[in-house]
């Protein structure tokens, strides 16, 4: 493939069927906006820039679109006339001089770069216009692609097809290359002498061949040609993307138990002989060293977790976690914003928040980092091989030392030297006998709160 390419991505439509407040194409599909996906498959395929057609929420499809190494033009669609309208949108950038023109939808997130490369290869073969085509068997609702002798000579819609040609499981997705210095005048050939008025690019096809030119087709799968128009559509796209993600990685040595329980991120990046139990969900931003183990019904986003790591099952690590070679975080705990240093485990029942925990550190169940003052986040410090009791409320800003130990059920608020111990709790006193009183009178409460009720 050679010269320059301008790729047009149509994303200006009213999203109606969507019924969203947003834009559809701001959607996601594995945590990232339709638009970005279409946007990064045009950049592997080779795309030179962008011209993106927007309308509602212009400036937040342009930012999602804009993620990428490639340049993005924006251009406003103020009336929908049909997808000939649309494209011409970009008739001032088009006309600035490119060998190849691609035809993109910001609403088909699941387009792979291969397709829209040899679309744009039949340009280098001769083609004027390259088409990309789906099989299915059911082709009802789609228009078909009629070829004759190895070439397309029209798209004929469903309710203008003959009986012969509705048999055609052969149809268009959308999707084409245009000869680049050709474009801007076929785009102006397209008329609208039909009955909604508007202006198609299927009927670049035949206005291609009028002109003694040539029209190709290039085969994508249906699962790559497939759009959105409502939620029903977005979770169909979102279960094929997920399929397609698991298996890459369990192709390239990731182990998981169950597949179809386990949720990935369009970043997620794991490691060879990482196990994965059922039910863990990868959000945005996480990244997982060689030999680790996650265990079942774990939450996990912007975290790194290093080799030979442990964690859950049911552990949440937020955002800005970090999780050293040999590190384990256990069952019911959350990390956020905290590094949990090598072969240090926080094993039950805990949450450590604006932290760091040193080497080899012991976290008992149920301890807590009391970051928050309702107002600003403040450190705790833990030092290595340091051991906090079960129960321990550690608030922030507290440093412990190396080899220092909290008791159990204490409230420290002051720093702990190295190799200290630390009670932080009130002495037990034991009342002989009061137990009883305090219970026969909660009793005699609960007996008079019932005995008005009924009166």
């Amino acid at each position: 493939m050679s010269g320059k390419v301008l790729a047009v991505v149509l994303a200006a439509g009213d999203s109606t069927r969507m019924k969203s407040s947003k834009s559809k194409v701001l959607h996601t599909i594995g945590n990232r906006p339709m638009i970005s996906h279409v946007v990064a498959a045009l950049d592997e395929s080779g795309a030179d820039k962008i011209a993106l057609i927007v309308g509602r929420d212009g400036d937040a499809v342009a930012a999602a679109a804009s993620t990428g190494k490639l340049p993005v033009t924006v251009f406003q669609q103020t009336e929908r006339l049909g997808t000939g309208h649309a494209v011409l949108m970009a008739a001032s950038e088009i006309e600035t001089g490119y060998d190849a023109v691609l035809v993109a939808y910001g609403d088909a997130p699941l387009i792979e770069a291969g397709p829209l490369a040899a679309a744009r290869a039949k340009l280098d073969e001769g083609y004027d216009l390259a088409v990309i085509g789906f099989r299915t068997p059911s082709p009802t609702g789609y228009g078909r692609l009629l070829e004759k002798d190895g070439e397309l000579v029209a798209i004929r819609e469903e309710k203008d097809a003959n009986d012969n040609e509705r048999r055609i499981d052969f149809c268009n997705s959308g999707l084409m290359a245009i000869n680049g210095a050709k474009a801007a005048s076929l785009l102006r050939k397209i008329g609208n002498a039909n009955v909604k008025g508007e202006y198609y690019l299927t009927d670049l096809v035949e206005i291609v061949r009028a002109e003694g030119g040539r029209s190709a087709t290039v085969e994508a799968s249906f699962e790559m040609a497939a759009g959105c128009n409502n939620r029903a559509e977005l979770a169909d796209l979102e279960a094929i993307w997920q399929k397609r993600k698991r298996r890459e990685l369990m192709v390239s040595g990731v182990t998981m138990i169950a597949p179809e329980t386990v949720f990935l991120s369009f970043d997620t990046v794991i490691g060879q002989d990482v196990t994965i139990e059922p039910n863990v969900i990868f959000g945005p931003g996480v990244t997982v060293e060689a030999n680790v183990v996650i265990h079942a019904f774990s939450h996990i986003e912007g975290a790194y977790i290093s080799s030979g790591a442990s964690v859950g099952p049911f552990a949440r690590l937020r955002p800005e976690a970090k999780l050293l070679a040999n590190a384990k975080v256990g069952n019911f705990c959350e990390v956020k914003k905290a590094e949990i240093g090598e072969g240090a485990k926080v094993n039950h029942l805990s949450y450590i928040g604006d932290a760091v925990v040193g080497a080899r550190a012991n976290i008992g169940a149920g301890t807590i980092t009391c970051n928050y003052d309702g107002f600003n986040k403040y450190e705790t410090r833990i030092g290595a091989d340091a051991f906090i009791g079960s129960n321990s409320s550690l608030v922030a800003p507290v440093s412990i030392g190396e080899g220092a130990l909290t008791a159990s059920g204490s409230v420290i608020t002051e720093n702990v030297p190295d190799g200290a111990a630390a009670f932080g709790r009130a002495r037990q006193v034991t009342k002989e006998g009061y137990g009883r009183e305090i219970m026969a009178r909660n009793e005699a409460i609960k007996k008079a709160k019932k005995a008005a009720s009924k009166g």
